[in-house]
C-alpha cells in the first residue's frame, strides 16, 4: 500500500502532471493534442507526464483511430486521501492536547 501511496504523490509533486490531471478531473477527457495546447509544454513533455500519471493509476487511455483520449481517475486518490485522513486524526489530537495544556496554565 505504501508503494502506492508514493507513486501517487511523486506524480503529483510536479505542477505540469498535477495540472494535467486536475484539467482531466474537471474538464473530463481529453486527446493528447488538447492536453498540450493547455499545458504550455511540447507534445513529448505532456506524453511523459501523462506516463506517469498512468503509472500511478491517476489516468486512463483508449486509442480511437490516430487519437489517444485520456480520463482522470479520481478513485486512485484514495491513498492520499488515506494518509491526509490519518495525519489530520493525529494533529487534531495534538491541537487538543495543547488546548488542555493551555487551559491548566490559565487557571
Amino acid at each position: 500500500m505504501q508503494a502506492v501511496a508514493d507513486n501517487v504523490f511523486k506524480a503529483l509533486s510536479d505542477p505540469t502532471r498535477r495540472a494535467i490531471f486536475e484539467h482531466l478531473s474537471r474538464d473530463g477527457e481529453q486527446t493528447v493534442h488538447a492536453l498540450t495546447y493547455r499545458a504550455g509544454v511540447s507534445q513529448p513533455a505532456v506524453s511523459k507526464h501523462l506516463t506517469v500519471l498512468k503509472r500511478a493509476k491517476l489516468v486512463r487511455h483508449r486509442r480511437e483511430g490516430r487519437e489517444t483520449h485520456y480520463s482522470a481517475q479520481p478513485q486512485a486518490l484514495a491513498p492520499l486521501v488515506d494518509w491526509m485522513t490519518q495525519y489530520g486524526a493525529f494533529w487534531r489530537e495534538r491541537f487538543d492536547q495543547l488546548e488542555k495544556l493551555l487551559e491548566r496554565m490559565d487557571q
